[in-house]
């Protein structure tokens, strides 16, 4: 069985190696990130919606 304290030294390490090669990103970027992000979601929900409709046509 894994030692907690070391799974939880090993997480934190983990963690501020993440949080200090990280940055915050400009409003443009991050502008068009929300709106890749955002036409993947309704990508999705059309397929979703797509599949849905076609699959209650089909059964009934």
């Amino acid at each position: 069985m894994k030692n907690p304290m070391r799974s939880f030294k090993s997480f934190y390490a983990d963690a501020r190696h993440i949080l200090s090669v990280s940055y915050r990103p400009d409003i443009d970027t991050f502008r068009r990130t929300l709106k890749i992000v955002l036409l993947g979601i309704m990508i999705l929900g059309v397929i979703g919606f797509v599949v849905f409709e076609l699959i209650k046509l089909l059964v009934g």
